[in-house]
C-alpha cells in the first residue's frame, strides 16, 4: 500500500526542525525531541483520523501555541480536547488552550472529529511554537509576524514548509487562512511561491474566544458555512 496521509504527516513531524536564525529574544519550541510522548500521541492522532489516501482541504493557522500543538503535536488541540474528544490521553502534560476550545466546539457542530478530519488538515506556515522574552524575564507566545526581522528570517522556511504540507495530498484550489493579519502575510508568500489559487479568510479562534465570545455561535456558523462551500 502507498503511504497514507497519516504516514506522510508523521514523517514530516519526525524530521521537523528549524535550522535558521532568530532575532534576539525569540526561541523556537520543538516538542518532539523534548518529549517522546508528544511523538507518540501525535502518531496516534494521525493514525486515527488520517489513515487513508484521501485529499483534504488546508486550514492554515499562524504558528502553534506552546499550550496547544507545542505540547500535543496536533494543531489547535490541547491535552484536554486530545483526551475528551479524540480519546488520546497524554500523561506527561496537562494544557488548556483557548483556540482549541473554539475549534473543537466548531468541529462538534460540523459533525464531529472523524467527519471533520476526513475533509480538512490543519497546520501552520511556521509549524513550531515561537516564544519571546516579554522583558520581565518571562517567555510568552509569539507570532511569526510579530517582528519584521523574525518574519524575514523565517520566510523561506515557511514557504518550504507550506510546499511540504501541500505534498501530503492537499487541495490547493482554496486555502482557509485563520486570522486577518496572518492572511496578509500568507498572501505575500503566495504571491512569491504561487501555492494556492484562492485564499479565504476566517477570524482566528483565539480572537473569537478573547474578544467576541458573545457572538461565538455566529462565528461557528460562519466557519461551517464557509468550510462547507458556502460564503
Amino acid at each position: 500500500m502507498s503511504q497514507t496521509f497519516a504516514d506522510k504527516v508523521i514523517d514530516f513531524n519526525r524530521h521537523l526542525q528549524y535550522p535558521g536564525e532568530l532575532p534576539e529574544g525569540f526561541q523556537v519550541i520543538n516538542p518532539y525531541p523534548e518529549n517522546p510522548e508528544t511523538m507518540a500521541v501525535m502518531q496516534q492522532f494521525y493514525h486515527k483520523y488520517y489513515h487513508d489516501t484521501a485529499q483534504r482541504k488546508f486550514i492554515v493557522g499562524i504558528n502553534p501555541s506552546r499550550h496547544g500543538a507545542g505540547v500535543t503535536g496536533v494543531p489547535f488541540t490541547d491535552t484536554k480536547r486530545l483526551e475528551s474528544v479524540c480519546g488520546i490521553r497524554m500523561r506527561s502534560a496537562h494544557t488548556h488552550e483557548i483556540s482549541s476550545v473554539f475549534m473543537y466546539d466548531m468541529i462538534a457542530e460540523y459533525g464531529g472529529a472523524k467527519k471533520f478530519y476526513k475533509k480538512f488538515y490543519i497546520n501552520s506556515p511556521f509549524p513550531l511554537a515561537i516564544i519571546r522574552d516579554n522583558g520581565a524575564g518571562k517567555w510568552v507566545n509569539a507570532n511569526y509576524y510579530d517582528d519584521p526581522a523574525l518574519f524575514k528570517m523565517v520566510k523561506d522556511f515557511m514557504i518550504t514548509s507550506l510546499k511540504k504540507h501541500i505534498s501530503l495530498g492537499l487541495d490547493t484550489s482554496e486555502v482557509y487562512v485563520l486570522g486577518k493579519r496572518n492572511a496578509g502575510f500568507i498572501q505575500k508568500l503566495n504571491k512569491e511561491a504561487k501555492l494556492f489559487d484562492k485564499l479565504t479568510v476566517l477570524e482566528h479562534p483565539r480572537y473569537i474566544q478573547q474578544y467576541k465570545l458573545k457572538q461565538k455561535q455566529e462565528y461557528i456558523d460562519r466557519y461551517i458555512l464557509t468550510l462547507s462551500g458556502g460564503k
